[in-house]
Order: structure tokens, then C-alpha cells, then sequence
């Protein structure tokens, strides 16, 4: 079964770049990507690191405004950061300015770094690493650490107005499912968003584990996205979970998976293999060393350490690299074990060219084998 691929992008900043050119990057990926073939092109949420997509809205503009047939979207929109108004008003109005193109991804990773400072998020379990069928489900990376550090902790209260408390994520989208159909009240006033309000937006909500992201998301019958690339010991968890959970809704009357993946093609074998040498010293930077780092250049790039490789091995053994062909075929069963509807890919190299010829070559590929 062949599925939609699309694009998840960062816009990430290469070593001796800067965020205009990363910009201007991810603009021209996604003119190519619309050439290609590709369904949907999502941005992602990221501060105070060497990536360039610290605001989704804005971002989506510009690239909805350079392209005009495929969608574009957040992967996705930080909730702990903002309000349900200001979510629904901003995606409104890009919906006004691009009607039927305009994806609304939700996430919760704002409340995460709370319960972690709380103490009222869990360890993840000790799972052995594993392969199902030709898919690889490693051992969990315990994220507490990185999310309780004295950085992080730092860093979160600029992205909030002092004393803010972030509501419950399922509250939250509760509430812009609410504006979106002029169902919202304030102590028996009605609140209207516009724009917003009956713009037909759908949210998609993006989860890593089996926790209440899948939860919300099969309860309120809305599609699921679960990020194999950030969280590949717990993806499969939170696919199953979003389906037991599903309740069909006015937005789906079955469950809609989209499942995410970390991929970089080359000609050859050895050439993608080489493109990809930077990749876990990029993803240490993040686990490791306080956020992502400029991208390296693989021909100067230092290798990671035996105690440094051991912190990103689940990364590195779920990122698909290769040829096409060997690519697609682990697409395949990422797509089989998950019964995914879409995947999502997304790549990261030092040169803007090898990115480009890596989400080609998967297109005409992935085209080639309907």
C-alpha cells in the first residue's frame, strides 16, 4: 500500500549559515516540494536553537503565499506557550488567505517541561530494544534530565508571561475546538473568533507516546500524528493508543494516523551514509548539550565518543539512510507495522543541494511504486 508522504521541516541553520538562509531554504524546499509530488508541508515550533522555525504562523505564511496547491501546516503549534484564541485567530486567518491548504498541528510540549519541573512525569519504561517486523523499536531516552535542566527551566519563562500556569492540554483543545465552532462562552458570554470561527479547520494533534495527546486525539475524533523520528521506543505505543481511544466525530468517522520518520537519501548507498555522519552529533547537541547546534558538514564533522554515541542510538538506528530504493523499502514497513494513512519525512544536511536531491530521489521513488 503506497500512502501520501509529506515534509516536516525545522528549517535548520548549517554551520557558517544563518536563519536567513535557512529560511530561505525551507521556501525553496518547499516550491520543489509541490513539483514533487509531496502532500503536505509542516513546519515545526523550536526556540533559542540553530533552527529557523521559532514561529509557525508566520512562517506558513510565507511559504502558503510562494507555493499553491500543496498544504502547509505546524508540526506543531507549542499550546503550553500560547492561548486557544491566539491559535484559532492566527490559523484563521491563513485559512482566509489560503483557503483548503492551511494545516492546524497541536502539541503539548510546553506542559511537558511543568510536569517534568513538578515531578509528575514518569520515567519512561525500561523496554528492550527490539525489531518488529523490519521496524526498529529501541530502548526509551529518558527525557527528564534534559527537560528539568537549569537551562531549560531558564529559557520556558520567556516564552510565557510571568505567573502563567498553562491549562490542560485536552482543556485547550477543547476550547479551540469551541472558537472554531462558535460554540465558546466566557461566564455565559459568547466568544468569537475571527477570523477562525467556522473557517472548517481540522487540528491535528501530535503525540510521542500513549499518553494524553493520543488520548484527546481519539476522543475528540480528530487525525493523530506520532513522531517514530523524536520518540521511536514509544511511537508504535501511541498509535495503538489513539486508535482504542477513537470516537468518530463530525472532523472523522475512523482513525487517521500519520506517522513520522527521520530520512536522508543520496544516489548511493555510501554517499547518504557520509551525508548522515553529522546526524548524531546534531542530536547529542540537543539530548546533550543544551539545544541543536548549526549543522555540520560531514566532511569535518568530529565523531561522537562511545559514552556520546550510547545517548543517541535510538536516534541513529531509526534514521532511514541509503538509496531510494533502500529507503522506501523501510518507509514500507514503517508504514505496514503502524498501518499508517501518511508519513511524514523529514530530512537534515549541512548542504541545502543534498536535501533537495534527498527529497527528490524519495519522490520519484515513492511515486514509482503506486
Amino acid at each position: 500500500m503506497t500512502v501520501p508522504l509529506s515534509i516536516l521541516d525545522l528549517s535548520p541553520i548549517s554551520a557558517g549559515c544563518d536563519a536567513a538562509s535557512a529560511l530561505r531554504n525551507t521556501v525553496d524546499l518547499a516550491q520543489h516540494a509541490e513539483q514533487w509530488g509531496y502532500q503536505r508541508y509542516w513546519v515545526a515550533e523550536h526556540h533559542f536553537v540553530a533552527v529557523a522555525s521559532s514561529a509557525p504562523a508566520v512562517l506558513i505564511g510565507q511559504i502558503a503565499a510562494a507555493t499553491e496547491r500543496i498544504r502547509v501546516g505546524a508540526a506543531a503549534v507549542q499550546l503550553g506557550y500560547t492561548t486557544a484564541l491566539a491559535v484559532v485567530e492566527s490559523f484563521g486567518m491563513l485559512e482566509q488567505f489560503h483557503p483548503g491548504r492551511i494545516d492546524l498541528g497541536l502539541g503539548r510540549s510546553g506542559q511537558r517541561r511543568k510536569e517534568v519541573e513538578r515531578g509528575e512525569l514518569p520515567p519512561r519504561p525500561d523496554v528492550p530494544w527490539r525489531e518488529v517486523d523490519g521496524v526498529v523499536v529501541p530502548s526509551a531516552f529518558d527525557t527528564r534530565t534534559l527537560l528539568s535542566s537549569p537551562r531549560m527551566r531558564a529559557l520556558a519563562t520567556v516564552l510565557t508571561q510571568p505567573e502563567a500556569v498553562p491549562p490542560d492540554f485536552g482543556q485547550q483543545v477543547a476550547d479551540i475546538l469551541a472558537l472554531l465552532g462558535g460554540s465558546y462562552t466566557v461566564d455565559g458570554y459568547p466568544v468569537h473568533a475571527v477570523p477562525g470561527e467556522a473557517s472548517g479547520l481540522t487540528p491535528w494533534i501530535f503525540g510521542s507516546s500513549k499518553g494524553q495527546s493520543a488520548e484527546v486525539a481519539g476522543a475528540r475524533g480528530l487525525p493523530f500524528v506520532a513522531s517514530y523520528h523524536i520518540t521511536p521506543s514509544s511511537a508504535l505505543d501511541a498509535v495503538h493508543a489513539y486508535r482504542a481511544a477513537f470516537v468518530p466525530s463530525a472532523h472523522l468517522s475512523e482513525p487517521h494516523v500519520v506517522v513520522s520518520a527521520d530520512v536522508l537519501v543520496a544516489d548511493d548507498s555510501a554517499t547518504a551514509r557520509h551525508l548522515a555522519t553529522p546526524f548524531g552529533r546534531w542530536v547529542y547537541s540537543i539530548r546533550a548539550e543544551g539545544g541543536a547546534v548549526p549543522y555540520p558538514d560531514p566532511d569535518t564533522v568530529e565523531p561522537l565518543a562511545d559514552d556520546q554515541r550510547a545517548v543517541v542510538e535510538d536516534r541513529i538506528a531509526t534514521q532511514f539512510v541509503g538509496d531510494a530504493d533502500e529507503v522506501a523499502d523501510k518507509l514500507t514497513a514503517l508504514q505496514r507495522v503502524t498501518g499508517a494513512d501518511e508519513l511524514v519525512v523529514t530530512t537534515a544536511t549541512h548542504r541545502h543541494a543534498d536535501r533537495l536531491r534527498s527529497y527528490e530521489l524519495l519522490a520519484k521513488r515513492w511515486s514509482g511504486a503506486a
